[in-house]
């Protein structure tokens, strides 16, 4: 059928459930209540208390008047039952009403009941006629609610005719099947013409999200079935560069260079990237681990790894800043090991440009560390064979496919700084291989965090004082470059200035985004060597800024960041062997979930503890930002809420896809037909064309 086909539905009804995405019987059908009404029971007027509880009474209309005048004229019916009266009231379109009643109908009302002096009133109730017994039975039931819209209320589109047309629509076809039966049987779940039923006529209150688990399954295994798809496309596709060992450069670096000794959790990671390089497959790793964890130097393992084979390495960041620090940190620490690293930035000169440009392209630069000019057109690679990507979240994933694209199906590693929750790695990076770092470093002391009021001012400038003079660096965060008057925030500019005057005896330096890339470079570069002792700063030292010596931070206005914020931000100290202190320092008002997110970074310094929270306040979009990420906008499942129906449905995806990579089975045939399309829009995303 057509949705033309429905009664009453006119030209400009027509339009406006197209506006609402509505252009099918199966878009109508998708359509699905956001609440219902137990109707169930039919109450008697005595035992109602009102005091706005909803409810339904059936009776016999007693009288019918008007009163007031002009716009304060309201429609007024006395409803009497067995044990007593109640008044239906209208104070909008009383003379289209007045035709709806006559004395003596038996009718019934269903409303929020209110209580005036010993009098009970229902305000605009939803009517029903009953001629028979039969009537009277069919107002027991559950009533959907349907989500509305301003085009729905013009054209007078009301929940009753929303649900009428779903009614026709269910009774004209018959929803076709594609879930296969062995997993509807797995997980107890409806079949989707009877799901469709559950959702839009329930028997009990509980049958709708009996229901709704069903379609929550079906878009997550939808998902997860094309992340298995893409992955199986990028092995099928790609045969990657097939290292042969790691090489002296790599063994040299390990066994004479390296200052320190590699955690369990970085030799763990070693060996899957070293597995992965080896296989003659394109690997896809993802490498996360807390602040601080060492994902740097597994990091350049892999890239000696490929440098050792005769293939070029591009490291990428999401700034400036960050891709600088990897530069200056690589540098130092393949000092003397003979390898050409060279650093692109959109802000660099056009003659440098062109000399890197040049390099790259000849092969004499081996390892190019840079930020999106890495992906930009002219960038050419002579022997491309790993990609690295750090702090992944803040690349989309088209940026992933265009350093793919830059070599012959390169290797790729990307980093997370960002602990990522189950439930996202179960969805963003489920094409990706996971290897987690877990632990700090020996020597490593926790940052021990506290929070303390602008009372406390005095004595955490006390504090920050001995530190300073114990020879330690510290920082001072700010939410705001500049005084804003919209937002009444302490800002950097202006806290620099105040610091100023209260410690003159000390050396303070003041670091924002609207610098310029030399000018922030030399800022840091003073910090660093200790020429500094203060560093006011906003959140451009979040990510990639390494002083050792920096061991205390006070953050300003500290409810303004997000929790996984506040974490990075805290992840910059407790670098070194001192101990480190995180002074987080609220505003005056400080709301519930601001007093939360504070508390939760002094329970605890797990980064993968504190992502989870973060989760569940901001919700997956917000935590990485959904077009940024690759993350869909899932219809009816959370991906947070239903961990556990996700878990399932990627073990179902990735087993068929396993057993059955073309859905040629038989039982797969109407799977297919669904998953074809969901996929090439999918696929198309993923930049696999």
């Amino acid at each position: 059928m057509n949705l033309t086909d429905l009664p009453d539905l006119s030209v400009k009804r027509a339009e406006a459930l197209k506006q609402s995405g509505i252009e099918s019987p199966e878009d109508l059908l998708m359509l699905f209540p956001h609440r219902y009404i137990d109707r169930t029971r039919i109450q008697s007027i005595q035992t109602l208390p009102g005091n706005g509880e909803t409810a339904t009474v059936v009776g016999e209309i007693k009288q019918i008047s008007e009163a007031g005048f002009g716009r304060k004229k309201r429609l007024e019916v006395t409803l009497e039952d067995e044990t007593g009266q109640l008044k239906g009231v209208w104070f909008r379109g009383s003379n289209y009403f007045r035709k709806l009643f006559n004395k003596g109908d038996r009718v019934s009302f269903f409303g929020t009941v209110k209580r005036y002096g010993r009098s009970l009133s229902m305000a605009h109730p939803e009517v029903e006629q009953l001629n028979t017994k039969k009537d009277e039975k069919s107002l027991q039931r559950i009533v959907p609610v349907y989500p509305g819209s301003s085009q729905f209320s013009k054209t007078y589109i009301t929940h009753k005719l929303i649900h009428s047309w779903v009614n026709r629509v269910l009774d004209k076809t018959r929803p076709a099947e594609f879930l296969p039966d062995d997993l509807l049987k797995r997980h107890s779940l409806p079949e989707r013409g009877k799901a469709l039923q559950m959702i839009h006529n329930p028997q009990t209150m509980q049958e709708p999200s009996t229901a709704l688990d069903r379609f929550k399954y079906e878009e997550l295994f939808l998902f997860e079935l094309s992340m298995a798809r893409v992955k199986q496309v990028h092995f099928e596709r790609k045969n990657g560069p097939k290292l042969e060992s790691a090489g002296n450069l790599t063994r040299t670096f390990f066994q004479d260079h390296l200052p320190f000794t590699l955690t369990e959790g970085q030799k763990s990671a070693l060996s899957d990237i070293k597995t992965d390089l080896l296989s003659g497959m394109q690997m896809h790793r993802l490498i996360q681990g807390d602040v601080g964890a060492g994902k740097t130097v597994v990091a350049i393992g892999a890239l000696l790894m490929a440098v050792d084979n005769g293939y070029q390495a591009a490291f990428m960041a999401p700034t400036e800043i960050l891709a600088e620090q990897h530069y200056h940190t690589l540098t130092k620490f393949l000092e003397g090991l003979d390898v050409e690293i060279r650093l692109l930035t959109g802000g660099q000169n056009s003659k440098l440009r062109t000399d890197i440009l040049t390099s790259v392209e000849g092969g004499q630069c081996q390892i190019v560390v840079g930020t999106h000019a890495i992906i930009q057109e002219k960038v050419n690679f002579q022997k491309l064979g790993l990609a690295v990507i750090d702090e992944q979240h803040r690349f989309g994933v088209k940026q992933r496919a265009d350093i793919l694209g830059k070599g012959d199906s390169p290797h790729l590693l990307v980093m997370s700084a960002t602990p990522i929750p189950r439930s996202l790695a179960l969805t963003v990076y489920s094409d990706l291989d996971i290897s987690v770092i877990r632990g700090l470093p020996d020597g490593r002391k926790p940052v021990k965090t506290a929070v303390r009021s602008d009372k406390k001012r005095e004595e955490v400038y006390a504090f920050l004082e001995q530190n300073v003079g114990e020879g330690g660096q510290v920082y001072v965060v700010y939410p705001l470059v500049e005084e804003s008057e919209v937002m009444d925030l302490k800002d950097a500019t202006m806290g620099f200035e105040k610091l100023k005057q209260r410690f003159p005896d000390f050396a303070i330096g003041l670091i924002h985004g609207r610098l310029k890339s030399e000018e922030k470079e030399a800022v840091m570069q003073q910090f660093y060597d200790g020429e500094l002792q203060i560093l006011v700063s906003t959140t451009v030292i979040e990510v990639g800024v390494d002083v050792a010596n920096a061991n205390v931070m006070i953050i300003e206005h500290a409810e303004r960041f997000g929790l996984s914020q506040l974490h990075q931000l805290r992840g910059r100290i407790g670098r070194g062997r001192r101990q480190s202190y995180c002074i987080l320092m609220p505003g005056e008002k400080l709301s519930k979930s601001g007093r939360f997110r504070l508390n939760k970074m002094v329970e605890t310094s797990d980064g993968f503890e504190i992502a989870e929270a973060d989760l569940k306040l901001r919700g997956p979009g917000d935590f990485l930002g959904t077009k940024q990420s690759g993350l869909p906008e899932f219809r009816f499942a959370d991906i947070v809420e239903d961990r556990l129906i996700l878990e399932q449905a990627k073990q179902d995806a990735w087993e068929l896809m396993r057993s059955d990579p073309d859905l040629q089975s038989d039982k797969h045939k109407n799977l297919k037909t669904v998953f074809a399309p969901y996929f090439k829009e999918k696929a198309a995303y993923f930049g696999l064309g």
